[in-house]
């Protein structure tokens, strides 16, 4: 019986490569639980990951239609969202490299992209200014899942820039201008 078990325990993972790929696989495995605790499987889960993958390709391919420009380097001439998700973008870089570095926890570094990925989606401005804040955002996105998700990484970076690798990019670095907010509300 233990045997069996084990047996089906191994074929798994292998089956859910071939399904969805290995990107999907490892992205599930980290976002589900921390690598301290045990792993509880989940086939919506699974679904859910390949989702999100598929929403980042079909995100990145739509900015890359619309024409590839120079990322945003600075908040000039930025409108208020736009400064918005720039900050937020500037947030989760800090966040991520923290999750990383220190702290090992790949599910809750995930979850920040997950949540970035969200504020990109609100920007519907194509204006120029937009569209190197969403380049900008859309390249840190690709090298913050590069380390979980290498080979959708390394397709989506080439298209975003074509001629460079995610592999051989240096992990972003968080703009302290961009972090900075003119008015903030309190209650």
């Amino acid at each position: 019986r233990e045997d069996v078990e084990v047996e089906e325990q191994r074929r798994r993972p292998q089956a859910l490569i071939d399904q969805y790929g290995a990107d999907t696989a490892r992205l599930f495995i980290m976002f589900a639980s921390p690598p301290d605790q045990s792993l509880e499987w989940s086939d919506a889960g699974v679904e859910g990951a390949f989702r999100f993958l598929r929403r980042l390709w079909k995100t990145t391919y739509d900015h890359v239609q619309a024409g590839l420009v120079a990322a945003c380097t600075g908040n000039d001439g930025l409108s208020a969202a736009q400064a918005d998700l720039r900050r937020k973008l500037h947030q989760t870089l800090g966040k991520v490299a923290d999750d990383y570095g220190r702290r090992k926890q790949f599910n809750t570094a995930i979850a920040a992209v997950m949540e970035l990925l969200n504020a990109y989606g609100k920007i519907s401005d194509t204006s120029p200014a937009a569209l190197a804040v969403k380049q900008e955002t859309l390249e840190a996105v690709i090298l913050l899942l590069n380390p979980i998700v290498p080979h959708l990484c390394e397709a989506l970076y080439a298209a975003l820039k074509p001629g460079q690798h995610a592999y051989a990019q240096r992990f972003p670095s968080v703009d302290a201008s961009a972090l900075v907010q003119e008015e903030i509300e309190l209650v």
